[in-house]
């Protein structure tokens, strides 16, 4: 059994709906569901910085026409942010310079999700991609099951080129509930041998549409057989979106976690999670 601790870190003004995370070299990296920027966040010096992810960007865009950043994973010096995918103008990769920040390339996966949809036997209204891990040779993707049907579970893309994947495969992944409302994956992160996610409850059986926010739980898939390790809750009320690997001892693993507030208030809350096995 795992026991941990949770705490309030710091927030940071200026960022609304966070939803991804990823810490390099002390350097905070953030996307928002909301908008079409990469915040910076400098962790030593308390320092915020943001940085264009369109030609015309905006914070706080209307739900209907939002490219729904809810991904975000590395590789290298290379940082890759993901649509959800959950509608059709939702299917953009970026791939970000991480050091200059400057946008690389930008591609559309509509074709590619496509096809994870026919892997998977999952329609357009229960497919929405919360998170993503590059291992260099294959891709992770996380599909929150807040749609009617529920189907949280992993798609693995085989080969690391996104255009002419060798295999594509899904794993349904059962989850728990918390207070009788279903978890549905929000983010994962590779550490070692095991992906770690954060699932929430959240009382709606829309891709799109909010609900009553339940709780948080913590968890992690053993990758070599795709099989539930643990899960564990960690909250009763927040919805932790995102997670990113602070540091670890053989004891202890530290994460950082970012809370979706799901309104227009330009804030993000950042909590660090202590495990200790």
């Amino acid at each position: 059994m795992y026991k941990f601790t949770l705490e309030l870190l710091f927030q940071i003004i200026g960022i609304g709906s966070a939803s991804g995370l990823l810490l390099k070299n002390d350097q905070l990296n953030i996307i928002s569901d909301n908008g079409t920027y990469l915040y910076a966040y400098e962790m030593k010096a308390a320092h915020l910085t943001r940085f264009p992810l369109t030609a015309h960007p905006e914070e706080n865009i209307a739900k209907n026409v939002k490219p729904d950043f809810e991904a975000m994973t590395s590789r290298g010096n290379v940082l890759y942010l993901f649509g959800s995918g959950s509608r059709a103008n939702r299917n953009q990769l970026l791939k970000v310079d991480a050091n200059t920040k400057k946008v690389i390339s930008t591609a559309n996966l509509s074709v590619l999700h496509e096809k994870m949809k026919t892997a998977a036997h999952i329609n357009s209204d229960n497919f929405n991609i919360e998170g993503a891990v590059f291992t260099g040779k294959d891709w992770y993707f996380f599909n929150r099951g807040n749609g009617a049907a529920g189907n949280n579970g992993v798609f693995k893309i085989t080969g690391a080129n996104l255009d002419k994947p060798l295999k594509i495969s899904f794993k349904e992944i059962r989850l728990p509930a918390i207070k009788g409302v279903p978890c549905g994956f929000t983010d994962a992160i590779q550490v070692d041998d095991k992906l770690y996610f954060l699932a929430a409850a959240e009382d709606s059986n829309s891709t799109y549409k909010d609900g009553a926010v339940f709780g948080t739980l913590i968890g992690a898939i053993d990758m070599k057989k795709m099989t539930l390790d643990f899960s564990h809750q960690i909250s009763d009320k927040h919805k932790f979106e995102g997670l990113t690997l602070q540091h670890k001892t053989k004891e202890q693993y530290s994460f950082l976690l970012c809370e979706d507030n799901d309104t227009e208030q330009l804030q993000a809350d950042i909590y660090q999670l202590k495990l200790k096995r």
